[in-house]
């Protein structure tokens, strides 16, 4: 199986264990290709659900597409259950996540959850997280700033770039990825994180930081991977 191949197998996986859920309740829906192979495979049972709450406008987007009632977060109380991908999970359940940009709103989004559902393909699972490299979403006048507090870590800090043009941000591909938020994102390489929840809450406290994509305090409860024999599930 291609990666396309196992992200559609965990998507599916996803929609049958959320289906197991009482009918009527409001589902939290994360961001990114595993994502969107979700409500791809959620689309037909739909009606399952009151609503779900959205990550990301492209999330809102597809989820409308298909005919989702999406709610505003502040008009619901708590989720019972929050579905998205990781770029790395350790076997513990912490992750790393903000590779599609959307980490702010996905850990606001999995604060509310009762569970948080990860699904991935086995490539993501990691001894050690920070192979991928650290998302960082921050103001961008403190970019400086939260640089030089970054590469004290010793990781090497990059901002990263728009891939393409985004007409309604004022986007071109020379420019800073601009997120949902009006934040930018400085991505850390090289980083060997042992402790993700002390690292965490140390980088949450730099001055200009919106949030890491670091989930330890939010980490995953299951975990569905997918690989060549099918869809295992995990529990932490």
């Amino acid at each position: 199986m291609n990666q396309d191949q196992l992200k559609q197998l965990v998507g599916e996986g996803a929609r049958d264990e959320v289906l197991k859920l009482p009918a009527g309740q409001i589902l939290g829906v994360g961001t990114g290709s595993t994502a969107n192979c979700f409500i791809d495979a959620l689309a037909p049972h739909k009606d399952h659900f009151a609503g779900a709450v959205s990550s990301s406008n492209a999330t809102t987007e597809r989820l409308l597409k298909h005919g989702f009632t999406v709610l505003d977060p502040n008009d619901v109380k708590d989720l019972p259950a929050y579905v998205d991908g990781a770029d790395e999970i350790d076997s513990a359940g912490n992750m790393i996540k903000g590779g599609g940009g959307a980490l702010t709103r996905e850990k606001i989004i999995a604060s509310m959850a009762q569970q948080f559902i990860c699904i991935c393909d086995a490539s993501k699972q990691v001894p050690v997280l920070g192979t991928f490299a650290l998302p960082v979403e921050i103001i961008p006048l403190s970019r400086g700033v939260v640089t030089r507090e970054l590469e004290k870590l010793g990781g090497t800090v990059s901002l990263r770039l728009s891939k393409e043009t985004r007409s309604d941000l004022g986007q071109t591909p020379s420019q800073a990825f601009v997120t949902d938020n009006g934040g930018w994102i400085l991505d850390v390489a090289g980083l060997r994180i042992s402790d993700p929840l002390a690292l965490e809450a140390q980088i949450n406290q730099i001055a200009g930081v919106i949030t890491v994509g670091l989930f330890a305090k939010e980490k995953a409860d299951i975990l569905l991977v997918s690989n060549a024999s099918g869809v295992s599930r995990l529990t932490f």
